[in-house]
């Protein structure tokens, strides 16, 4: 199994241009919507979602229902993990290592996963991205219920943005 295509199937300049410039449109709502109003309206699964719907829009899991659909199981199982077991706690506060706040992040970051892992496997909405947001959630970076309905809705935006914006020329080559 060769790790890099070879040269002559590798995206032109001009196809990488075009396809990280798609990429970038289709956050660039958002973007402006997060600096306008001061929410979390762009988060760290966005730009691997971004990136997937621009440059493998034939992939299964590029579909926008499958998009969206792994999203929302990650919002919900995040909150569902986040609020059942580390309420009150959040990342960007680490917790001293060995103590129970620290066990109640990690347990909440893993449960969120799983959850999110099952739910996109039983329904057939995999979207790998999903299990940031999950863990996004999850960890205590965006738990109320504003900011669950904020990512769903950016979410709702870039899938949007993906059906109104021409595709681009790049295309990852089947594994």
């Amino acid at each position: 199994m060769e790790v890099f295509e070879p040269l002559e199937e590798q995206p032109t300049t001009s196809d990488a241009l075009l396809s990280t410039g798609r990429t970038c449109s289709l956050l660039l709502l958002l973007v402006l919507l997060a600096w306008a109003t001061g929410q979390p309206f762009l988060f760290p699964s966005l730009g691997p979602s971004a990136y997937a719907l621009a440059v493998t829009p034939s992939a299964a899991t590029s579909q926008w229902q499958r998009a969206l659909g792994g999203h929302f199981f990650g919002v919900v199982s995040g909150l569902l993990a986040y609020h059942t077991i580390a309420p009150g706690l959040s990342v960007t506060k680490i917790p001293p290592a060995m103590s129970m706040p620290g066990l109640q992040l990690v347990a909440a970051g893993f449960l969120s996963v799983a959850l999110t892992s099952f739910a996109m496997l039983r329904t057939d909405l995999r979207h790998a991205p999903a299990c940031a947001t999950t863990l996004i959630v999850g960890l205590g970076l965006l738990t109320s219920a504003l900011e669950a309905g904020i990512i769903l809705f950016a979410i709702c935006v870039l899938v949007v943005a993906d059906h109104v914006l021409p595709t681009t020329g790049v295309e990852e080559p089947p594994q």
